[in-house]
């Protein structure tokens, strides 16, 4: 194998490649050498040789930065001369109440910075200050991050004298005045971090127990926090008021944000006054406050908040509406499982759809956990077959939570309608139903999700607001529990997680095969 810095031209003709290291606007160059040889050997040697040289001048940065004093003098300078412009401008026109209190709170967020040490740009004309100064984006990543702290020292010092001659032109010196006592300074905020920093420690601490899906949704949930607050906003800084603040506005968010491009597109408080669009569950509010009280729970226990918020403020649940998911009637599942067994109308064209349904009608689990099965994950122990629902094996598999991962006797129709024969006969490929392709969003289960959706239930005559993919596995639940199952034994079947003593202490084995097959096979269609 050629080494990582080697590359041979088509006359045969050993090359030196070398990464330039990143500049200020996120270019990237490579510059290439001819080592002017044939010989693998020779060139290797000679490659080395120039990468060791590389190493030497990238990781020692004192070869090329600049000296201390150089930056400094070229700081002082670049604002000196801003200034003077600073001056005249506040000698004619003065400077607002807003303006001042801008001012106020960029020195209070230049002093964090220098105080946490943090590396960011924010707040600095780093671009400006090069071009005036005759340096280069390279110049900066040499002396990076000390010409970085001297432009804040800078930045913040300028400020500082432009608001002392602001606060002189907003009082008169009378002598002969009595002297007032100076109020008391502010006592000074706990420390804290800032939001957007806290959010990825807490993120990257947790992504370890959430599934990817969670990941992604958890961390859409926070986004909106670090929009309302923006990502520099101290944790300190934030109360109740503000955590009151930010409920009224999930309150007002669109549904559809994440799906239009338009809304998509908005701020955050330009799009909740978008008129003429429906508003997020209650549930979905609360999903929403929940994952704001664990975050805000965890950076109090571990030093980046001084108070947790949230606590107590979900909202009430919407009544029951239409759209609610809901089971099917015993005679719409039976007109169900009529199409999908004799194919009356032609709807089922496709073995995947026959059997991705009569999966769910039968066992109750749940869309992306059917399509996504592997053939080795129909099982059998003794005479019981079972599908093994597991996120073992390819990344892409998923369940949604550890008591997802579940045994699930085979119900004693889908053997006799020849479930098995279906299986024997995918023998050759390794998923069971490999014309489900995944998706990041959905997994699986897509398509087999819009094709019952969309038309194998609307062309039935049976597609209600409620009435999906999902509506067989509510059904499976409610028919076992007519059927007398008891609940845990339910929970086993479908993946719900068991609560109680009895169930996570004594019985944390679960329940035998034996015993969920007979809990099952009471199902009736």
């Amino acid at each position: 194998m050629l080494s990582s810095y080697l590359s041979l031209s088509r006359h045969g003709i050993y090359y030196f490649r070398w990464p330039i290291p990143l500049s200020i606007e996120g270019k990237r160059a490579t510059i290439r050498i001819s080592l002017k040889t044939r010989c693998y050997d020779r060139a290797g040697d000679l490659a080395r040789h120039l990468a060791s040289c590389g190493r030497l001048l990238r990781e020692n940065n004192k070869l090329a930065g600049l000296r201390q004093s150089e930056i400094r003098e070229k700081v002082q300078a670049y604002f000196r001369a801003q200034l003077d412009q600073y001056l005249d401008w506040l000698d004619r026109h003065g400077l607002s109440k807003n303006a001042l209190e801008d001012i106020r709170c960029e020195m209070l967020d230049h002093e964090s910075y220098l105080d946490m040490e943090m590396v960011s740009d924010k707040y600095l004309p780093v671009r400006p200050f090069l071009r005036k100064s005759g340096l280069t984006a390279q110049n900066w990543q040499d002396s990076h991050p000390m010409m970085q702290r001297e432009l804040r020292k800078g930045r913040r010092d300028l400020l500082r004298v432009v608001l002392a001659a602001a606060e002189r032109l907003e009082h008169y010196s009378y002598e002969d005045a009595p002297t007032i006592a100076p109020s008391p300074p502010a006592p000074p905020l706990p420390a804290s971090s800032p939001l957007g920093a806290a959010v990825e420690d807490f993120i990257a601490e947790h992504s370890r127990q959430w599934a990817g899906k969670t990941i992604g949704q958890n961390r859409a949930y926070l986004n909106i926090l670090i929009e309302y607050f923006g990502p520099d906003r101290l944790l300190a800084t934030i109360n109740k008021q503000d955590a009151s603040e930010v409920k009224k506005v999930l309150q007002a968010l669109p549904a559809s944000r994440n799906t239009k491009p338009k809304l998509k597109a908005m701020p955050l408080m330009q799009v909740i006054k978008e008129p003429g669009h429906k508003k997020i569950a209650a549930k979905t509010i609360n999903s929403h406050i929940q994952m704001f009280k664990m975050f805000f729970d965890w950076a109090e226990r571990h030093g980046h908040s001084p108070h947790t918020l949230f606590e107590g403020m979900k909202v009430k649940k919407d009544k029951s509406s239409d759209s609610e998911r809901k089971p099917f009637s015993p005679d719409q599942a039976r007109l169900i499982y009529t199409e999908l067994t004799e194919n009356l109308s032609g709807l089922v064209r496709k073995d995947s759809h026959k059997w991705g349904m009569l999966l769910g009608m039968f066992t109750g689990a749940r869309l992306n956990e059917i399509c996504q099965l592997d053939i080795a994950d129909v099982q059998r122990d003794g005479d019981t077959w079972f599908l093994n629902i597991t996120d073992e094996g390819d990344d892409t598999k998923s369940v949604k939570s550890k008591a997802g991962r579940r045994k699930v006797p085979l119900h004693l129709e889908l053997i006799r309608l020849g479930f098995l024969d279906f299986v024997g006969s995918r023998r050759s490929g390794t998923r069971l139903f490999p014309d489900y392709s995944y998706n990041t969003n959905g997994g699986y289960g897509r398509n087999l999700g819009r094709w019952c959706n969309e038309s194998f239930l609307p062309k039935l005559g049976i597609k209600q607001p409620g009435l999906v993919f999902h509506s067989l596995r509510h059904t499976v639940v409610t028919r076992l529990g007519q059927a007398n199952v008891p609940e845990p034994v339910i929970q086993c079947i479908v993946g719900h997680a068991r609560s109680g003593v009895t169930q996570e202490v004594y019985l944390r084995e679960g329940y035998t095969l034996t015993q969920l097959k007979e809990a099952i096979d009471e199902l009736s269609v």
